[in-house]
């Protein structure tokens, strides 16, 4: 890696030696309103506007994971129609997963490595995936994703957009979290839920909101 990225970007990533600090990292950056139109930076792109959305923020972080050792691996959460789909970069300790979340909302984020399946993992994201309206809305959740597989491509080095990312985790085999008859019995969110899920962390046009 070092021979690789350059060398400022680096040690950027290198002092990013934990699931935990890459967390830290990723929440300090704004988040990316696409306010001019879709995008799909790169890390490199990233760490220079230091700006990003989920899918930004978990390719940078997958590729923090790779240069401390980890495999660069990515897990694409899918929702229906009512929603937006998310994606996060996931790790493994001692033998359990847990993931690497760029959000802005107080739900959807960081997960401890304490889940002993991809499947669970998923499933940690469920009850929290709800909109305004209390729908839970989470539907299907990919393998890992391992981002090796487009290092011909340039994405580590790259200032330019990488679509092709993201184009891939629409193809790629997704599980079905829910079976019919347990969509139709779905209770909806309560108030108080979907007031948490409104909280966010940042404002179009403004610093960050702090919460405590």
């Amino acid at each position: 890696m070092k021979k690789i990225l350059p060398e400022k970007e680096f040690r950027t990533l290198k002092k990013l030696n934990t699931p935990a600090k890459i967390q830290n990292f990723l929440d300090k950056i704004k988040i990316n309103f696409e306010e001019n139109g879709e995008t799909n930076l790169s890390p490199m792109a990233v760490l220079e506007k230091k700006i990003c959305h989920c899918a930004e923020g978990a390719v940078l972080a997958a590729l923090a994971l790779r240069v401390n050792g980890f495999p660069p691996l990515l897990l694409d959460l899918t929702a229906n129609d009512n929603d937006y789909d998310h994606v996060v970069a996931i790790f493994k300790l001692d033998g359990k997963w847990g993931a690497i979340s760029k959000t802005n909302h107080a739900t959807l984020r960081y997960r401890e490595p304490v889940y002993y399946s991809i499947r669970e993992l998923a499933m940690s994201y469920f009850h929290e995936y709800i909109d305004e309206k209390g729908r839970k809305n989470l539907q299907s959740f990919s393998g890992p994703v391992n981002l090796k597989r487009f290092d011909k491509l340039g994405w580590m080095t790259t200032k330019e957009d990488i679509d092709y990312i993201p184009k891939y985790l629409e193809k790629v085999k997704h599980f079905p979290i829910l079976g019919r008859k347990q969509l139709g019995n779905l209770r909806k969110a309560d108030k108080i839920e979907i007031q948490a899920g409104k909280m966010i962390e940042w404002k179009k046009g403004n610093k960050r909101k702090a919460h405590n």
